[in-house]
């Protein structure tokens, strides 16, 4: 299947895959149908290849939101591939869904494996405030310093360093490497003027993805509202005020707040955390709402 796939081998032949996967047409949903049966039945690779390649913007789109990263897109994009025909290949269209909608999680856990791994190597961080840091410097920094350019002044450092709780060394050197160069989405794509924002936007696309989205978020606020139980008061107050909030408390205020250590606050904190997490991902595959491997 792979082989006969349009190839992107570097960031200078983007612009030229872009143009290759517009070509590929969209599929009704009656022939998507079809499609997918007959892969399943007879293992037709054709059948395979045309579910593949009638998707291949949804996983370059998908791709883009994850641009702030200062990581390839070009990679991005072969990842979430990979991730597609993972889908493809254990799709089950008489569920009643889209080939899209349940493609979108195998694109998007694919893309995101590949960040964490380019961030691991790179050593970016390894503890969970890094991790955090990493996943939420842009947001913060757009609040505070909206289209600032290169290194961030010494307060908005010092007020990102308290808001995370990691010291201002951490803040300055994960700006750094998150501030690589972007694409703009008014770039122009090949020869006939248009631009990578005029073929992302595609209704049919955005429809699925929204409707996905909107499945997803519902299926994990009840995901936590049911593991949440299991806490006690202190680890939920702690969690929240640590990971929930849009504005996380810091571990100073609430060691005050406890009459307890910095530390101790932190270890319930994690503890909380990975109780909450092993809950959410048991009760999540027991009720078949994470793809099986």
């Amino acid at each position: 299947m792979n082989s006969n796939l349009p190839a992107l081998s570097n960031e200078g032949g983007l612009s030229a895959y872009l143009e290759q996967i517009k070509k590929f047409p969209m599929l009704a949903a009656e022939e998507e149908y079809m499609l997918a049966k007959n892969w399943k039945a007879t293992g037709n690779v054709k059948a395979a290849e045309k579910l593949v390649t009638s998707h291949l913007r949804l996983v370059a789109k998908i791709a883009m939101g994850y641009r702030g990263y200062g990581l390839p897109v070009n990679e991005m994009i072969s990842e979430g591939n990979v991730g597609l025909m993972q889908a493809v290949k254990k799709f089950e269209p008489e569920k009643g869904f889209r080939l899209a909608t349940y493609a979108m999680w195998w694109i998007r856990a694919s893309i995101q494996e590949y960040i964490l791994r380019s961030w691991s190597l790179v050593k970016i961080g390894t503890t969970t405030a890094q991790k955090k840091l990493f996943f939420n410097l842009k947001k913060i920094k757009n609040q505070i310093a909206p289209q600032s350019e290169g290194d961030l002044r010494p307060e908005h450092v010092t007020e990102i360093a308290n808001k995370l709780d990691v010291n201002k060394d951490e803040v300055i050197s994960m700006n750094r490497r998150l501030s690589g160069k972007e694409f703009s989405l008014n770039a122009q794509v090949g020869e006939d003027g248009d631009e990578w924002q005029d073929w992302l936007v595609d209704k049919e696309l955005d429809h699925d993805l929204k409707f996905a989205h909107q499945e997803e978020m519902g299926q994990r606020q009840n995901l936590l509202k049911d593991s949440i139980k299991i806490l006690n008061e202190r680890e939920k107050e702690i969690l929240y005020s640590r990971r929930l909030n849009d504005e996380p408390t810091t571990l100073e205020d609430l060691s005050k707040k406890y009459k307890i250590s910095r530390e101790r606050v932190r270890q319930i904190e994690n503890k909380a955390f990975e109780k909450l997490q092993k809950h959410m991902l048991l009760s999540a595959k027991s009720k078949n709402l994470l793809p099986v491997n």
